[in-house]
């Protein structure tokens, strides 16, 4: 037991040291180099199969860089646009109350003289007759209320990282703000069907299947926010 405190000691130290490394620093922003949208980005798509007509000597061309082309996302590496557009509200409440009370008491009054025998060692006055006596209460009570109203409106840029062998697209997209000592990142993953992205090659978040949308932030108004590492324990640890 003493071996596993110790290293929960040193394990809390070392976390504590780390964090301590980081007072006065504003927050590095996550590295894209090696990202799968770079990756995407840098791999070759597949050739076309079948022929390719010649239209050396037409003005109007089918490709993408035409006046009239394509221009939406449809293979690997290509880049669209996430529009996010979140309304939502829920309210709740509920109250608790509880209180308990115990009392515990122990003595040894004759044990084949042993506790007369303990009495002599002890100072004057004192005595093993009552060994143990333990007397405790609680009373909790708690009141809660959750009126939530969540409005986000944002847009990111994705990128396609995989087609399926159905043509669907796997995307991911990622958005890194930072503002003085805070880091506000915004994270979307998902599978989009080519056509249900838009014209202007856009697509909304809830044509995205198995979507994955994070929007938080780190720095010193996220830290703050949290609770120490000390009272995280004693949470999980006391029964309480």
């Amino acid at each position: 037991m003493r071996g596993i405190a110790l290293i929960c000691l040193i394990g809390l130290g070392a976390a504590g040291c780390a964090r301590l490394a980081d007072v006065g620093r504003v927050p590095d922003f996550t590295s894209a180099v090696n990202g799968n949208e770079v990756f995407a980005m840098n791999t070759a798509p597949l050739p076309e199969t079948g022929a390719v007509p010649d239209r050396r000597g037409s003005l109007w061309t089918a490709g993408r860089a035409s006046l009239l082309g394509d221009r939406r996302a449809e293979q690997r590496g290509d880049i669209l646009t996430v529009v996010i557009e979140i309304d939502d509200s829920a309210e709740i409440e509920n109250s608790t109350s509880r209180s308990r009370s115990g009392s515990e008491q122990m003595g040894v009054r004759g044990l084949f003289g042993l506790p007369q025998l303990a009495d002599r060692r002890l100072a004057d006055g004192a005595s093993s007759a009552e060994a143990v006596d333990l007397d405790s209460s609680s009373d909790n009570q708690g009141t809660g209320a959750v009126r939530r109203t969540e409005e986000l409106t944002l847009r990111i840029a994705a990128t396609v990282t995989d087609v399926l062998d159905n043509g669907v697209l796997r995307i991911e997209g990622s958005q890194e703000v930072r503002v003085n000592f805070e880091i506000r990142e915004l994270l979307v993953s998902g599978f989009v069907r080519p056509e249900d992205i838009s014209r202007r090659n856009e697509i909304t978040y809830d044509k995205i299947a198995g979507a994955r949308i994070s929007y938080g932030g780190r720095g010193q108004i996220s830290d703050m926010q949290q609770p120490r590492y000390g009272q995280q324990i004693a949470d999980i640890v006391l029964p309480f």
